[in-house]
Protein backbone atom coordinates (compact mmCIF):
# COMPACT_ATOMS: atom_id res chain seq x y z
CA UNK A 1 0.00 0.00 0.00
CA UNK A 2 1.57 3.51 -1.46
CA UNK A 3 2.23 5.53 1.92
CA UNK A 4 0.04 8.70 2.58
CA UNK A 5 0.67 11.62 3.28
CA UNK A 6 0.50 11.29 6.81
CA UNK A 7 2.70 8.32 6.77
CA UNK A 8 5.94 10.60 5.23
CA UNK A 9 9.00 11.59 7.11
CA UNK A 10 8.83 15.52 7.17
CA UNK A 11 11.83 16.33 4.58
CA UNK A 12 14.83 18.46 6.49
CA UNK A 13 15.37 21.53 4.84
CA UNK A 14 18.02 21.53 2.38
CA UNK A 15 21.12 23.86 4.59
CA UNK A 16 22.82 26.52 2.14
CA UNK A 17 26.40 26.01 1.56
CA UNK A 18 27.34 28.60 4.64
CA UNK A 19 24.55 27.18 6.81
CA UNK A 20 26.05 23.56 6.23
CA UNK A 21 29.90 24.59 7.10
CA UNK A 22 28.34 26.68 10.51
CA UNK A 23 26.44 23.26 11.96
CA UNK A 24 29.72 21.66 11.04
CA UNK A 25 31.90 23.91 12.89
CA UNK A 26 29.48 23.86 16.10
CA UNK A 27 28.98 20.54 16.36
CA UNK A 28 33.05 19.72 15.89
CA UNK A 29 32.91 22.29 18.60
CA UNK A 30 31.25 20.67 20.64
CA UNK A 31 33.26 17.08 19.77
CA UNK A 32 36.91 18.46 20.14
CA UNK A 33 35.65 20.56 23.63
CA UNK A 34 34.24 17.30 24.85
CA UNK A 35 37.11 14.51 24.12
CA UNK A 36 40.10 16.10 22.08
CA UNK A 37 41.39 16.49 19.24
CA UNK A 38 43.10 13.19 18.69
CA UNK A 39 40.07 11.20 20.15
CA UNK A 40 37.31 13.72 18.09
CA UNK A 41 36.08 11.81 15.27
CA UNK A 42 35.00 13.42 12.25
CA UNK A 43 32.08 10.44 11.55
CA UNK A 44 30.95 12.17 15.56
CA UNK A 45 30.63 15.70 13.53
CA UNK A 46 28.88 13.84 10.95
CA UNK A 47 26.51 12.30 12.39
CA UNK A 48 25.37 15.17 14.81
CA UNK A 49 24.81 17.65 11.86
CA UNK A 50 22.53 15.06 9.84
CA UNK A 51 25.69 14.36 7.20
CA UNK A 52 27.50 11.71 6.22
CA UNK A 53 31.18 11.72 6.92
CA UNK A 54 32.59 12.71 3.00
CA UNK A 55 30.22 15.42 3.55
CA UNK A 56 32.35 17.06 6.56
CA UNK A 57 36.01 16.53 4.31
CA UNK A 58 33.96 17.98 0.83
CA UNK A 59 33.97 21.27 2.86
CA UNK A 60 36.90 21.38 4.61
CA UNK A 61 39.33 19.37 3.25
CA UNK A 62 40.88 17.91 6.54
CA UNK A 63 40.52 17.12 10.24
CA UNK A 64 43.65 19.32 11.26
CA UNK A 65 41.64 22.42 8.93
CA UNK A 66 38.43 21.24 10.22
CA UNK A 67 39.81 22.33 13.83
CA UNK A 68 41.37 25.40 13.17
CA UNK A 69 38.38 26.42 11.37
CA UNK A 70 36.69 25.89 14.85
CA UNK A 71 39.49 27.77 16.84
CA UNK A 72 38.65 31.07 14.30
CA UNK A 73 35.26 30.46 14.94
CA UNK A 74 35.72 29.68 18.72
CA UNK A 75 37.50 33.01 19.03
CA UNK A 76 35.25 35.36 17.45
CA UNK A 77 32.37 33.51 19.65
CA UNK A 78 34.73 34.03 22.74
CA UNK A 79 35.38 37.67 21.74
CA UNK A 80 31.60 38.22 21.12
CA UNK A 81 30.97 36.92 24.12
CA UNK A 82 33.78 38.82 26.44
CA UNK A 83 31.99 41.70 24.97
CA UNK A 84 28.96 41.24 25.93
CA UNK A 85 29.34 40.51 29.08
CA UNK A 86 31.72 43.72 29.84
CA UNK A 87 28.64 45.61 28.43
CA UNK A 88 26.44 43.95 31.28
CA UNK A 89 29.09 45.35 33.88
CA UNK A 90 29.25 48.52 35.87
CA UNK A 91 32.73 48.92 34.48
CA UNK A 92 35.71 47.22 33.49
CA UNK A 93 36.94 46.45 36.89
CA UNK A 94 33.63 44.91 38.38
CA UNK A 95 34.01 42.77 34.82
CA UNK A 96 37.83 41.92 35.85
CA UNK A 97 36.63 40.62 38.87
CA UNK A 98 34.00 38.31 37.67
CA UNK A 99 36.29 36.99 34.63
CA UNK A 100 39.14 36.23 37.58
CA UNK A 101 36.73 34.65 39.80
CA UNK A 102 38.32 31.05 40.66
CA UNK A 103 34.87 29.39 39.56
CA UNK A 104 34.42 31.04 36.22
CA UNK A 105 38.35 30.08 35.77
CA UNK A 106 37.73 26.07 36.50
CA UNK A 107 34.35 26.59 34.33
CA UNK A 108 36.51 27.67 30.76
CA UNK A 109 38.91 24.88 31.36
CA UNK A 110 35.61 22.34 31.87
CA UNK A 111 35.40 19.33 29.31
CA UNK A 112 32.92 20.84 27.03
CA UNK A 113 33.89 25.01 27.38
CA UNK A 114 35.25 26.54 24.25
CA UNK A 115 38.88 26.91 26.82
CA UNK A 116 39.22 23.66 26.29
CA UNK A 117 39.93 24.31 22.47
CA UNK A 118 42.86 26.18 23.22
CA UNK A 119 44.73 24.26 25.65
CA UNK A 120 44.23 21.27 23.51
CA UNK A 121 45.57 23.60 19.87
CA UNK A 122 48.99 24.26 21.78
CA UNK A 123 49.94 20.73 22.64
CA UNK A 124 49.42 19.93 18.76
CA UNK A 125 52.91 20.97 17.60
CA UNK A 126 52.96 18.68 14.54
CA UNK A 127 49.86 20.64 13.34
CA UNK A 128 51.41 23.71 11.50
CA UNK A 129 48.00 24.59 10.60
CA UNK A 130 46.33 24.49 14.27
CA UNK A 131 49.18 26.23 15.93
CA UNK A 132 48.75 29.07 12.92
CA UNK A 133 44.95 29.35 13.68
CA UNK A 134 45.22 29.20 17.24
CA UNK A 135 48.14 32.10 17.59
CA UNK A 136 45.40 34.06 15.11
CA UNK A 137 43.12 33.26 17.87
CA UNK A 138 44.95 33.80 20.77
CA UNK A 139 45.91 37.39 18.92
CA UNK A 140 41.70 37.68 18.26
CA UNK A 141 41.18 37.60 21.98
CA UNK A 142 44.13 39.79 23.29
CA UNK A 143 43.04 42.54 21.04
CA UNK A 144 39.69 42.34 22.39
CA UNK A 145 40.78 42.31 26.45
CA UNK A 146 43.08 44.78 25.18
CA UNK A 147 40.14 47.13 23.78
CA UNK A 148 38.23 46.11 27.06
CA UNK A 149 41.01 47.77 29.54
CA UNK A 150 41.21 50.78 27.52
CA UNK A 151 37.37 51.24 27.99
CA UNK A 152 38.64 50.38 31.72
CA UNK A 153 41.02 53.48 31.49
CA UNK A 154 38.49 55.45 30.03
CA UNK A 155 35.53 54.43 32.96
CA UNK A 156 38.24 55.35 36.33
CA UNK A 157 37.96 51.18 37.21
CA UNK A 158 41.69 50.20 35.15
CA UNK A 159 45.15 51.94 36.12
CA UNK A 160 45.72 54.76 33.36
CA UNK A 161 49.20 53.99 33.07
CA UNK A 162 48.15 50.28 32.35
CA UNK A 163 49.47 49.45 28.92
CA UNK A 164 46.25 47.79 27.37
CA UNK A 165 47.99 45.31 25.31
CA UNK A 166 50.26 44.10 27.81
CA UNK A 167 47.51 43.63 30.49
CA UNK A 168 45.52 41.35 27.71
CA UNK A 169 48.30 39.27 27.46
CA UNK A 170 48.84 38.64 30.78
CA UNK A 171 45.56 37.99 31.51
CA UNK A 172 45.30 35.30 28.73
CA UNK A 173 48.55 33.44 30.46
CA UNK A 174 46.29 33.62 33.43
CA UNK A 175 43.66 32.37 32.06
CA UNK A 176 45.84 29.33 30.11
CA UNK A 177 47.70 28.34 32.80
CA UNK A 178 44.86 26.91 35.30
CA UNK A 179 45.52 22.84 34.68
CA UNK A 180 49.23 23.17 34.91
CA UNK A 181 48.67 25.19 38.41
CA UNK A 182 46.26 22.64 39.11
CA UNK A 183 48.71 19.80 38.36
CA UNK A 184 52.05 21.41 40.37
CA UNK A 185 50.29 23.71 43.04
CA UNK A 186 50.04 22.36 46.54
CA UNK A 187 46.95 24.20 46.83
CA UNK A 188 45.16 25.38 42.81
CA UNK A 189 42.46 27.02 44.62
CA UNK A 190 44.70 29.39 47.19
CA UNK A 191 47.13 29.96 44.29
CA UNK A 192 44.10 31.35 41.85
CA UNK A 193 42.70 33.36 44.65
CA UNK A 194 45.88 34.34 45.45
CA UNK A 195 47.26 35.33 41.96
CA UNK A 196 43.24 36.72 40.99
CA UNK A 197 43.90 39.43 43.87
CA UNK A 198 47.12 40.44 42.80
CA UNK A 199 46.27 40.78 39.06
CA UNK A 200 43.56 43.07 40.35
CA UNK A 201 45.81 45.15 42.24
CA UNK A 202 48.34 45.48 39.03
CA UNK A 203 44.95 46.03 36.48
CA UNK A 204 42.46 47.75 38.51
CA UNK A 205 41.96 51.20 40.24
CA UNK A 206 40.83 50.67 44.30
CA UNK A 207 37.30 51.51 44.42
CA UNK A 208 36.64 54.33 46.56
CA UNK A 209 35.67 53.54 50.17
Amino acid sequence: MPATQSDRKPRRPRLSAEDRRASILDAAAEVFSEVGYQRGKMSEVARRVGVSEPVVFQNFGSKAAVFAAVLDHAAERMSAGLRAWADRCPDIGTWLGELLAPEHLTRIHARGSLGVLFEDAMTLSGEPAILESARRANQALARTIADLLERGRTDGSVRADLDPTAGAWWLISLLASQNFRRTVSPDPAHTDTALAALTMRLLAVDPPN
